[in-house]
């Protein structure tokens, strides 16, 4: 993962349908139909449990059968998958939950050469339109990307049943979008390819920093709404930023700082409880230490998470107190040689961003402190 990469095309990549509403969940049956002949719903506990209770007779009379995630995008799960989509020949997957039942649907969808329909129930990463996926550990441990060979035919966003969950994965999927501007704008600086292979587009360079202004704009309006369990025109553009944008923002554009610190964290097991996007803002808030932002630019950074929730500091994410070490060894983990923060200009090491992790916690707390 180079920097000033020569003779690389320009690549974007995008869901081959994407619909958003109230409702949406009602033009399932028509998509498995446009696609194929016998479909498989992976469904996440909760979805299984709350969402299709009442529908789950009507998709298996119409030829679509349910199976639960087990929880873990890893090897073991993607090896049962493949084995029920052979057994059964299932010619369309759909996945239906949170960012690891996606993921692992993404996957074994492509590994089985059958389209893949993503019903996002909460709109905590920007996982559904992308066509890559990451893969962990049984124990959570962050592993490698697996990148598809297309993206999800069809991403269905039932806007309903996203404003009747928890308002946390809303947040984090903020934290998340978060990274998508300052990411992609590092990766068009350097010139360093993106989550496709090639240099970002016009299109995927706006859609970007389209995704920033709509969560500067709209983010506390959407959370009061999600709390509120109400669908309005804020929740829709949250909805739309964190899920639509931010997918082909950070695909079509690349990855830099921000995420690898997070694949960095997730080698603490004190982080483990919290969020993906709620560790990816807080790899924002190091990657704006690490690079030099403007102070400007950093405090907005800051105030945005304050105003929304999202972690500001090593204690925010289960780190209170945490030994130098232990930091190291993150930004060890952060700086492997295939991680996209050697997108960012400069020579990276894992000395500077350990530094830079601990720059952003001592602003965080002493802005606490201070009561900004």
């Amino acid at each position: 993962m180079g920097k000033g990469n020569a003779n690389m095309f320009f690549k974007a990549v995008f869901p081959g349908k994407y619909i958003q509403g109230e409702g949406a969940l009602d033009e399932l049956l028509h998509l498995v139909s446009l696609m194929g002949r016998k479909g498989l719903v992976l469904a996440s506990r909760t979805v299984a449990d709350k969402v299709l209770t009442d529908r789950a007779r009507r998709l298996t009379s119409d030829k679509i059968a349910v199976e639960t995630f087990q929880g873990e995008c890893c090897g073991k799960e993607l090896d049962r998958l493949a084995g029920i989509i052979m057994r059964d020949r299932i010619d369309v997957l759909v996945g239906m939950g949170g960012g690891k039942t996606i993921d692992t649907a993404k996957i074994a969808s492509d590994r089985a050469g059958i389209p893949v329909i993503i019903v996002p129930t909460i709109a905590s990463t920007d996982a559904p339109c992308s066509g890559c996926a990451v893969i962990y550990s049984e124990h959570g441990v962050f592993e490698s990307v697996h990148y598809q060979k297309m993206n999800p035919q069809a991403v269905l966003v039932d806007t309903r049943i996203i404003a009747n969950a928890p308002t946390r994965f809303l947040v984090s999927g903020m934290g998340d979008s978060l990274a998508t501007w300052f990411e992609a704008r590092s990766c068009e600086r350097t010139q360093s390819k993106n989550e496709c292979g090639g240099l970002s587009t016009m299109t995927g360079l706006n859609l970007a920093k389209l995704c920033y202004d709509t969560l500067i704009a709209y983010g506390p309006s959407a959370k009061i709404a999600n709390e509120e369990h109400i669908v309005t025109a804020a929740l829709n553009h949250i909805v739309e930023a964190n899920i639509l944008l931010s997918g082909i923002g950070f695909e079509s554009s690349g990855l830099a700082a921000a995420h690898s610190i997070h694949n960095g964290l997730t080698a603490l097991e004190e982080t483990h409880a919290f969020y993906h996007g709620e560790k990816v803002a807080f790899g924002v808030l190091t990657g704006l230490h690490l690079t030099d932002a403007t102070p400007a630019e950093t405090a907005a950074a800051y105030s945005f998470c304050e105003e929304i929730g999202l972690p500001t500091t090593l204690a925010d994410i289960g780190l209170k107190e945490c030994e130098k070490s232990k930091l190291m060894k993150a930004a060890e983990k952060a700086c492997a040689v295939t991680e996209g923060i050697h997108h960012e200009a400069g020579v990276i090491t894992p000395g500077r961003v350990m530094d830079a992790m601990i720059a952003a916690d001592r602003m965080g707390g002493m802005r606490k402190t201070a009561g900004r």
